[in-house]
């Protein structure tokens, strides 16, 4: 199957999910991990209407970056970002999915008025309590919305959060996870506005069931590439 397929195959079951969820596909924004793909991959998807990527490695990211954005097309990093490689963002991402820090956002904050550019942020939050992944425990959630919204941060915006799925659990124990966050995003909206508007939960395991339960923002890359460097146009 080349990547046109493939992305044609997944964008159908997205449609379908939702429609069975009593949503609209438009409602859920399609993010092509492209983490560990050669450039040249990326190019096919663009050529099949893909406009949203995510990398997890700024160095690996910056050099697709510049080589790609013609047309443009939207970045995101979903990795787990360390405070020294934040200078890289602006200008070059347009999400950043793994805000765990005020630190981390003043200094996105710093880099996207540097390249004269808002950057939009997600939350991180571990509601699985897995510990080997990053995140806020929920408790830890509003303390960091409000010190992030008291500093007036400029060049940044509070969108939405993010959570990465626990692998190897039964169904149940992950949609679970999926709609505690999704209650946290609701309580967010309440409490702080109509900009809390993002959810981005799902890979490429466990998407579909992400939709079910509101995600508004799917991660998937092994659906749409195959095993690494397998693809072909």
């Amino acid at each position: 199957m080349n990547l046109c397929d493939a992305i044609a195959v997944v964008r159908q079951r997205i449609a379908e999910t939702a429609e069975r969820a009593g949503r609209s596909a438009d409602e859920v924004r399609l993010i092509a991990v492209s983490k560990q793909q050669p450039p040249e991959a990326i190019e096919a998807l663009i050529a099949c209407g893909q406009k949203d990527f995510g990398e997890n490695q700024v160095q690996e990211a910056l050099a697709k970056i510049e080589r790609l954005n013609n047309p443009p097309v939207e970045w995101h990093f979903i990795g787990h970002l360390q405070s020294n490689k934040t200078r890289h963002i602006g200008g070059n991402f347009n999400w950043v999915h793994t805000i765990d820090s005020a630190k981390l956002a003043r200094r996105i904050s710093q880099s996207a008025c540097e390249a004269g550019q808002c950057v939009n942020l997600l939350l991180q939050v571990n509601v699985s309590g897995d510990p080997a992944k990053h995140g806020l425990a929920e408790d830890e959630l509003a303390p960091l919305i409000e010190t992030v919204l008291e500093a007036g941060l400029q060049g940044i915006r509070l969108r939405g959060l993010m959570t990465i799925g626990y692998r190897e659990i039964p169904e149940s124990e992950t949609r679970r996870s999926f709609a505690r966050l999704r209650e946290l995003l609701e309580s967010c909206r309440m409490l702080y506005g109509e900009a809390f508007s993002e959810l981005s939960m799902g890979m490429s395991g466990d998407y579909l069931l992400a939709i079910e339960e509101g995600a508004t923002m799917v991660r998937v890359g092994s659906a749409l590439f195959g095993a690494r460097n397998a693809w072909h146009t």
